[in-house]
């Protein structure tokens, strides 16, 4: 059963930036709500990704010293997603994901 898709609408962005300047902990809400919302509006197994992947977002913003390199390097984590993304696309394997074979041998053998 496919979830409905539920339409968001952003505060403009004078709000914003007043809303992060003035009062960070509603800007913070205001966020962790609308993300909230929109996973919550997924597939179920999809839900569980999305969550991860926030929860990435979140880490790697919380390392970040100012919203101008929060910016620098999310779009980095985005290009390299994306990145890895077209190469799936391509049929591209890539070496990360690689896993070593193992050598399986047999109870008694190990013995």
């Amino acid at each position: 059963m496919r979830t409905p898709l539920i339409n968001q609408t952003l505060p403009s962005f004078d709000e914003l930036m007043e809303l992060a300047q003035n009062n960070p902990d509603a800007f913070s809400q205001l966020k962790q709500d609308m993300c909230e919302e929109m996973i919550l509006s997924a597939s179920e197994e999809m839900q569980e990704r999305l969550w991860a992947q926030q929860s990435h977002i979140d880490r790697v913003v919380s390392t970040c010293k100012n919203p101008n390199h929060a910016n620098m390097v999310l779009m980095r984590e985005l290009v390299s997603q994306m990145t890895k993304f077209q190469g799936v696309l391509d049929g591209d394997v890539i070496e990360s994901d690689k896993q070593p074979l193992a050598d399986v041998i047999s109870l008694d053998e190990w013995r």
